[in-house]
């Protein structure tokens, strides 16, 4: 017997020995600090630290301090494992620099060009027929959130588009409600502004601007935008300058407010809070009679490391991001669409079966301005917006050449 225990003992040790050979500890740098977005985050490194290998977790708030983050940590020789940022221009410089793990092999093994889908999601990882990412979902911006209590309330209707949105804002009010819930962060400003853009312009107008640079369409069609986005601000209350996104998110959630435009990461929030869409709250693609969706998202690139078992966890973590099953536990609690369509959307919810069902027509698909446009480009947008948002005294016709002025000189 005591020769059986040493023998049980000795593979025992044997085995716990190889496995801490190939464990390796990969640290995340991401921005996902709501409770919506740590339950999402929280299915990475469950299913990740279940394979052997440990997700060392890096929280930055905010996008921009995150890359930033990322970016200095590259470029001063000590690279995370992985890093969120968003499908775009904003990590051309690093692929340029061949400062990421190639991912092609792994890619091209399991067959990510022919899942990923729409090709817009794919393209951002997919540059010069070499993988350089992974894309994790697909986010969009064109969504509005309304409280089904507070509309009740008033004794209005769910709005069907944004004017009818603002027809109804006065019953809101008078109810003391507040009508339209905004945060004082720029991107939040800008990016609903950009909801408002496509539904007052359409999609092809919106690219001819944005990714064409028309600037004689700029001048004809903007006007309009910002003259409707002036409408919108009588509608917030004071408190909306110190806001962050989540926080106005849950005055829709706790239906002190009537409206939110914001990203459908915002349905994170309203399940973490366990509330049901159709019954507590309405996600609405406004216009209804012409909803498009918007295919932003996140991306998990991989810096470079000198230790292999890295390297191999940081294939294994790749991989794992993008399999059928952590697809659909990550994007049900995310809030976005999984960027495959074989995954098992038995859990999906009515906003996320409303999404999915307007993907499905390419001609409802608006392509991310991040895309299109660079870093740089994209704050001065954000600037812009925020300050007319902000100062009452700039007029639209100020407003419109500051954004034309910004269009011209975009690199």
């Amino acid at each position: 017997m005591k020769s059986l225990l040493s023998a049980v003992a000795l593979t025992a040790a044997a085995l716990m020995s190889s496995t801490a050979v190939h464990a390796a500890d990969v640290e995340v740098i991401h921005w996902w600090t709501s409770g919506g977005e740590q339950a999402a985050v929280s299915v990475f490194a469950r299913e990740f630290d279940a394979s052997g290998d440990k997700w060392v977790d890096t929280a930055i708030a905010g996008g921009e301090n995150a890359r930033s983050a990322t970016l200095q940590r590259i470029l001063g020789g000590d690279p995370p494992g992985a890093a969120q940022f968003n499908p775009g221009r904003q990590y051309e410089e690093l692929i340029a620099g061949g400062q990421l793990l190639d991912l092609t092999a792994l890619a091209e093994k399991e067959g990510w060009e022919k899942l990923i889908r729409p090709a817009s999601i794919s393209s951002a990882c997919l540059v010069d027929g070499k993988w350089w990412c992974v894309p994790v979902n697909i986010h969009s911006w064109n969504w509005a959130w309304a409280s089904t209590a507070a509309f009740k309330k008033a004794g209005v209707e769910l709005p069907t588009s944004f004017d009818d949105f603002l027809a109804k804002a006065p019953k809101l009010k008078e109810a003391g409600i507040i009508p339209f819930a905004i945060g004082g962060e720029s991107w939040q400003i800008n990016g609903a502004f950009g909801v408002l853009q496509t539904s007052l312009l359409g999609l092809e107008k919106r690219e001819k601007i944005l990714k064409d640079k028309d600037l004689e369409l700029a001048k004809a069609e903007m006007p309009a935008v910002f003259t409707k986005w002036r409408e919108f601000k009588q509608w917030s209350d004071e408190g909306a300058a110190n806001r962050n996104w989540n926080d106005t998110t849950n005055l829709v959630v706790t239906d002190q407010a009537g409206m939110q435009i914001m990203g459908d990461w915002a349905r994170g929030e309203f399940g973490v809070a366990g509330k049901q869409p159709g019954v507590d709250y309405a996600c609405l693609a406004l216009p209804v009679d012409a909803p498009t969706v918007s295919t932003g998202g996140d991306i998990f690139l991989f810096p470079k490391q000198s230790d292999p078992a890295v390297e191999e966890a940081q294939l294994k973590l790749a991989s794992q991001m993008i399999s059928p099953r952590v697809q659909a536990l990550f994007n049900n609690a995310k809030g976005s669409m999984p960027v495959r369509d074989d995954v098992d959307m038995s859990l999906a919810d009515d906003c996320m079966k409303k999404g999915l069902e307007i993907i499905k027509n390419p001609a409802n698909i608006a392509e991310d301005a991040g895309r299109w446009l660079s870093n740089d480009t994209t704050g001065q947008m954000n600037d812009l917006v925020a300050q007319f948002w902000s100062d009452d005294t700039m007029t639209v016709d100020a407003a419109v050449a500051k954004y034309v002025e910004i269009l011209q000189n975009a690199d």
